[in-house]
């Protein structure tokens, strides 16, 4: 196989990131009208923790109130849902611009076992929701240590 030489670069010469950069972001203008702002609508962060107690879920959903928001239990399956509204403002003057994001959600999360409804609790402050699913007791972690045998040791059998 012959080594390839390095090609010097020229001024004249493509610059084929810089090709395939503009090439992207001329598809995705035709395809969304030259704006990028997430077209789904509003998706709030969330963050599942588990510990020997149970699982502890927390999503951020700033500008909610708590009549906004619905939690489902089927199952194993948490869903979290509901819809944040648009402010209408009305400007006379100068260049209006609104980066927030508005629109209906829904986050389903698959928890590690089905909790007791009746036992989950769940509070909204500051504009953060959080769940609290106790672990059922027969959903206990258990600990189940495997003996590990040396290299000198032969397999039962």
């Amino acid at each position: 196989m012959v080594p390839r030489m390095p090609v010097p670069r020229s001024e004249s010469s493509p610059d084929l990131f810089g090709t395939l950069q503009r090439e992207v972001n001329r598809v995705f203008d035709q395809m969304f009208g030259g704006a990028l702002a997430p077209a789904a609508g509003f998706a709030p962060s969330v963050e599942m923790k588990e510990t020997a107690q149970g699982v502890s879920v927390t999503a951020e959903l700033p500008g909610l109130e708590e009549k906004d928001i619905e939690i489902s239990l089927d199952g194993d399956l948490l869903t979290l849902s509901g819809e944040k509204r648009a402010e209408t403002t009305e400007e006379k003057e100068g260049v209006h611009i609104s980066e927030r994001s508005y629109g209906s959600f829904r986050r389903t999360l698959r928890l590690p076992w089905s909790p007791d409804p009746a036992k989950v609790a769940a509070t909204f402050e500051k504009g953060v929701l959080s769940v609290t699913l106790p672990r059922p007791a027969e959903a206990k972690p258990t600990v189940n240590r495997i003996p590990i045998a040396g290299a000198s040791a032969k397999p039962a059998g």
